[in-house]
């Protein structure tokens, strides 16, 4: 029942996604390999929580936060950030709901790291076949 609610909490954040949140994001190295890491990176709920608060929004996300567990040297180590400076980081890309509990990321930022790995492909030279002589 926990993990039901968890879900249709969470859900009910996916669905109201502000796309603003790839500018904070957009040409930033560092929040970058954070995400990518975050993608990657194992995060469990706590199976035993108390009922979600009915207030504010800011409320209900502090809320899955609470209940949302992961290895923060994992992370460190697979966004090769230093401890002091992932902390900052993560406050920022929580807040900004760019990273979600269950270990997803906001579909906006998805489809602009999408783009930018595209256009890394494109960028590149097309290999010509050689010509069998």
């Amino acid at each position: 029942m926990a993990t039901q609610t968890f879900v249709e909490v969470l859900d009910a954040f996916k669905a109201n996604e502000k796309p603003e949140c790839v500018l904070i994001v957009a040409d930033n190295q560092d929040l970058i390999k954070i995400i990518v890491a975050w993608m990657n990176t194992d995060v469990w709920q706590v199976k035993k929580m108390s009922k979600p608060p009915d207030s504010s929004e800011v409320e209900r996300w502090d809320w899955l936060w609470k209940y949302t567990h992961f290895s923060q040297q994992e992370l460190i180590r697979k966004s090769a950030q230093s401890s002091y400076s992932i902390e900052g980081k993560l406050v920022l890309l929580i807040g900004n709901r760019i990273l979600y509990p269950d270990g997803t990321i906001n579909s906006f930022v998805e489809r602009y790291l999408r783009e930018r790995v595209l256009k890394l492909y494109d960028a590149k030279p097309k290999k010509t076949k050689k010509k069998a002589s």
